[in-house]
Parts: structure tokens; C-alpha cells; sequence
């Protein structure tokens, strides 16, 4: 799977995983950053 598939023109995605809210989000130099 294609990242831009989950992003679509977004930059931030919210994954629910066991009870918990990470944020995956997209950085202006192609990065990807998970925070809870």
C-alpha cells in the first residue's frame, strides 16, 4: 500500500489501535511521524 492511499490530500491521519489514538503524519520533506 501507497502511503498517499491512506493520505489522500491530507497530511495527518488519526489510527485508533487497542483503545489508544496515534496521529501518522505526513512532514513537508516526505517524512512520517507517529506520535500517540
Amino acid at each position: 500500500m501507497q502511503s498517499r492511499e491512506l493520505f489522500g490530500s491530507r497530511n495527518e491521519i488519526l489510527i485508533e489501535h487497542q483503545g489508544e489514538t496515534y496521529r501518522l503524519r505526513l512532514t513537508r520533506n516526505d517524512k512520517l511521524i507517529l506520535t500517540k
